[in-house]
């Protein structure tokens, strides 16, 4: 029935994809400004409504990158509950950054993390604030045109392919496909594994990169279970009954992981970026005793585990055995190499540009 009424939002999503076809004009041709910063800009984006596996890219880059260089990470701060300018402090939570850039903080704690709307107000402020920063990194700013980067990395979901998409709300596209030209880099994620060297070049063909773009696949690699407030390895036994809980745009390469590895595995799925309550904890004890098996463990991601923080003490006193499944990206076809070094030399290449600016 719903792929019937669907068709019912096509006009609107033409109507939308206008409106963004307009505003893109407008910045092509110039006649609104995009600003550039005399440091070297990442920007990682995507051209679909979430789930590309956006978040582990940028913290492929900030390991890659955190040993070499100052680096800043720059984000809106989605479903935050603050507004304006923010940089990131022992104190802060995800409420006050969002849960992404908590997520970076926590696990970085020695990269600069800050968030705001106004991209091209916040990087003046991080500047203001952290003068001695080299690099930064725009975490999902592909539609943030008034800043323009000086290396662009678009995400797409090898399972949705923007190339097979539409413009919301037909689709989950945030714009015309025709989007993807301002990308440098185009990175198709959550790919299989054991991505044939022929469905790589049937993916090319289909994307068709331009010839300034560089085309990589990666995967997903999840790591080893951990305990929610606790930095020690959780040791699930095999026959462990394992209850899902998360809230994020795709979660079903995550339960297609744990299957893999337990007969057990029940999803109890929220919005993306969803803060808990109480009363969504008791639903999650109800569904865990409901479970069969003698030994019931809850498994959620990093990306939630920093909202969950919020409830510690709630969750502590209601004995909720939570984990946590870190994920991080492989690149395929062993092309990392080739990866760091098309960062690399951006990175040294912006760096000396700027000093030649300088010295002039």
């Amino acid at each position: 029935m719903w792929q019937y009424l669907k068709y019912l939002l096509y006009p609107f999503s033409l109507l939308y994809g206008l409106v963004l076809w307009i505003r893109n004009r407008l910045y092509d041709n110039g006649m609104l400004t995009a600003v550039e910063f005399d440091l070297p800009v990442i920007s990682v984006g995507n051209l679909s409504v979430g789930g590309t596996g956006k978040t582990p890219h940028v913290e492929y880059l900030i390991r890659l990158l955190k040993q070499h260089y100052r680096l800043a990470t720059l984000s809106r701060g989605y479903n935050r509950r603050t507004k304006g300018y923010l940089l990131a402090t022992p104190g802060s939570s995800s409420a006050d950054i969002g849960d992404e850039p908590m997520q970076f903080h926590r696990k970085f704690p020695d990269v600069t993390v800050c968030v705001g709307e106004e991209r091209m107000l916040a990087v003046p402020q991080l500047l203001g604030d952290r003068p001695e920063t080299q690099v930064i990194l725009l975490d999902d700013a592909f539609q943030h045109r008034s800043i323009k980067p000086g290396l662009n990395l678009m995400v797409t979901d090898h399972n949705r392919l923007f190339t097979r998409d539409h413009v919301v709300p037909f689709g989950r596209l945030r714009e015309d496909r025709k989007g993807y030209h301002r990308a440098n880099g185009i990175i198709v994620s959550k790919c299989p594994a054991k991505l044939s060297v022929q469905e790589k070049e049937s993916i090319t063909r289909e994307i068709n990169p331009l010839p300034h773009q560089r085309l990589f696949f990666t995967t997903l690699q999840y790591g080893g279970l951990y305990h929610l407030f606790q930095p020690e390895q959780a040791r699930l036994p095999a026959d462990a009954s394992i209850l899902v809980v998360c809230g994020i745009a795709r979660p079903e390469p995550l339960v297609q992981h744990l299957l893999e590895r337990y007969a057990n595995v029940h999803l109890l799925s929220f919005p993306d970026h969803y803060y808990y309550t109480q009363k969504d904890l008791d639903k999650i004890k109800l569904e865990l005793e409901q479970l069969d098996g003698e030994h019931k463990y809850i498994v959620t991601t990093e990306k939630d585990a920093v909202r969950l923080h919020l409830l510690h003490e709630r969750i502590t006193g209601m004995g909720l055995p939570f984990t946590v499944l870190p994920v991080e990206v492989q690149f395929l076809f062993g092309e990392a190499d080739s990866f760091n070094s098309y960062i690399f030399d951006y990175v040294a290449n912006a760096m000396l540009a700027a000093e030649n600016e300088y010295a002039e």
